[in-house]
């Protein structure tokens, strides 16, 4: 008996025989938020904890299975708390019984998705052989038995958001949008759970909200399969209709986000009369800037980012002309914060003593600069060209 790492097993369920079917298991990506950053309990041998939830309401199965622990009595010591640990972020309702689960899954076919129909799309499936219809619904925490769903869905967080926190869905600026599966089983429509978004509405004077995204998971056994960015451009569509909103920002966006962030801007702004062609090519506008922002709730930042690849899109970058004109246009975006923390330190140079200002002198090495700025240019272009080719696939 030993330190073990923490082997826990997930599972979305539509069917009783799935309980049988590994195919359908998969893992977190992170547990280091419950179990430290070794990811290891102590006092067990052959420990797995499993937790098992139905596709729909997402009632759960909680079991810690183990072939033998420590015991304070025999051995003077105590094994970790894994099962507390998981108490404590699963509410309250789970079962710890297989048999109570199953007869908690012939109940599916009740559930129904909360919320506000927004938009129905289809993905082909090509293993099936068929189309697949989801729904992506527009919810607030006033609807009946959600804030007990959520509080289930937002378990999830833990296992796959490296930095995740659960939020206070009492405060009424939340915003939710689900994302569902419509299937069939045995003549009767049911719906699987796949991803949802949290959306905070911030005040912005005098009259305005901004709508923070805060957190967006699609579940792993519907991951690549297009629902983030259908999710996402959805409730860009849903603010976009709402004068109130200024414009729609993200909080703390990790760099996947970013990418599918990248892709939907581009695909909506890439309609506008400021982003048609003749006038990319003329450079980035205010025109642009304000026809984002009026019609897509789109800031001034991402606005310039999106010019930058539909510029890049229609740039023949085997002229050398035109290549340079490019990179030189991106680069002056990128070196404009280094020019300003420049003027910062030439102001600092006046009130410092020589040893220090040795220091900052070779943090200014110039050619140590124009090193880094390509570094950040062909990482740029690397990030664009990724964005171009999923369009062109789309």
């Amino acid at each position: 008996v030993q330190l073990f790492t923490v082997q826990l097993t997930l599972k979305i369920f539509r069917f009783a025989e799935d309980v049988d079917d590994e195919s359908t298991t998969f893992h977190p990506e992170y547990s280091h938020q419950l179990y430290g950053d070794d990811e290891v309990a102590f006092g067990y041998k052959g420990l797995q904890i499993q937790l098992y939830y139905s596709a729909g309401n997402l009632s759960t199965l909680f079991k810690v299975k183990y072939t033998s622990k420590v015991t304070e009595t025999f051995d003077c010591v105590e094994p970790d708390d894994v099962e507390g640990k998981i108490r404590e972020i699963i509410p309250a309702g789970f079962c710890c019984n297989t048999d109570d689960f199953i007869s908690l899954l012939e109940k599916e076919a009740n559930f129904k998705p909360f919320g506000t129909l927004l938009h129905t799309y289809h993905v082909h499936n090509v293993e099936e052989g068929g189309d697949f219809t989801y729904q992506i619904h527009k919810v607030d925490v006033s609807c009946p038995g959600f804030k007990e769903y959520h509080e289930r869905l937002q378990t999830f967080l833990m296992w796959f958001i490296e930095t995740a926190s659960f939020i206070d869905v009492d405060d009424d600026r939340w915003d939710f949008f689900l994302v569902f599966e419509k299937y069939n089983k045995d003549g009767e429509t049911l719906f699987a759970t796949v991803g949802y978004m949290t959306v905070y509405n911030y005040y912005v004077y005098p009259d305005k909200t901004r709508p923070r995204v805060s957190q967006m998971l699609v579940l792993p056994p519907f991951q690549g399969e297009g629902h983030g960015a259908q999710l996402l451009e959805a409730v860009h569509r849903f603010y976009c209709n709402l004068p109130k909103v200024q414009d729609i920002t993200a909080e703390d966006p990790s760099e996947n986000y970013v990418k599918l962030r990248d892709y939907v801007l581009v695909k909506l702004c890439q309609t506008l009369p400021s982003f048609s062609s003749d006038k990319l090519s003329l450079g980035f506008s205010d025109d642009m800037a304000t026809e984002a922002r009026e019609k897509l709730k789109i800031n001034k930042k991402h606005a310039r980012r999106v010019y930058e690849i539909l510029r890049l899109r229609m740039t023949d970058m085997s002229d050398e002309t035109k290549a340079r004109d490019y990179r030189l246009e991106v680069k002056r975006r990128l070196f404009a914060p280094t020019k300003k923390n420049q003027r910062e330190m030439t102001k600092m140079m006046k009130c410092l003593r020589p040893e220090e200002l040795a220091s900052h002198i070779s943090q200014m090495d110039t050619a140590l600069q124009h090193e880094e700025l390509e570094k950040s240019y062909q990482e740029v272009l690397a990030e664009y060209r990724r964005v171009i080719e999923r369009l062109a696939q789309a």
